[in-house]
């Protein structure tokens, strides 16, 4: 015991020691509300959850306040499942002047929407469909439009594809 309370008068706490300071959290890390904390897997990444959009994809709003217009990814968030649209979604945003010659200004910006709330969209047909998957002949694999069958990631490998088939239709008639 005399042991222990030699140890307790050798501790000595000062107003610049760790235990006489108040605590405060680091500048550096941005402080998310509850709501706004990012699901994390055991290693502490963020979750990044699959969606049926790509980057560039020609898109139609299917709910929401901007219901209807059609426009192209510009922009993917995988975290939290979120895209941008280019001219939907426009939110006013005032900006600071940040010298004494610049003035201040009132800007559009793209907001993001949550992935469920678009569907992609049919130029040629115009027409809204869900996304499938299917692999070509020479083994790629691509995504297409369910209703249309137009085929999205490349439009020049699909027209090859259907040339090669054709020919290899016309041999086998020819054949027989």
């Amino acid at each position: 015991m005399a042991a222990l309370q030699s140890s307790f008068t050798g501790l000595s706490i000062s107003s610049t020691s760790f235990f006489g300071q108040r605590f405060s959290p680091p500048l550096s890390l941005p402080l998310l509300k509850r709501w706004e904390r990012k699901e994390c897997k055991p290693n502490s990444l963020p979750v990044l959850h699959k969606m049926h959009v790509r980057l560039g994809d020609t898109v139609k709003v299917i709910s929401g306040h901007d219901k209807g217009k059609i426009g192209e990814i510009t922009e993917i968030i995988k975290h939290n499942s979120k895209v941008v649209v280019k001219e939907v979604n426009l939110k006013t945003k005032h900006v600071k002047s940040r010298s004494e010659e610049e003035p201040g200004q009132i800007v559009k910006i793209e907001a993001p929407i949550h992935s469920s709330n678009v569907m992609l969209y049919s130029k040629e047909q115009k027409v809204t469909s869900r996304v499938g998957h299917k692999t070509l002949d020479n083994g790629k694999r691509v995504r297409y439009l369910i209703k249309t069958g137009e085929i999205i990631d490349s439009a020049e490998n699909w027209k090859k594809a259907v040339k090669e088939k054709g020919k290899t239709t016309e041999a086998v008639a020819a054949a027989s």
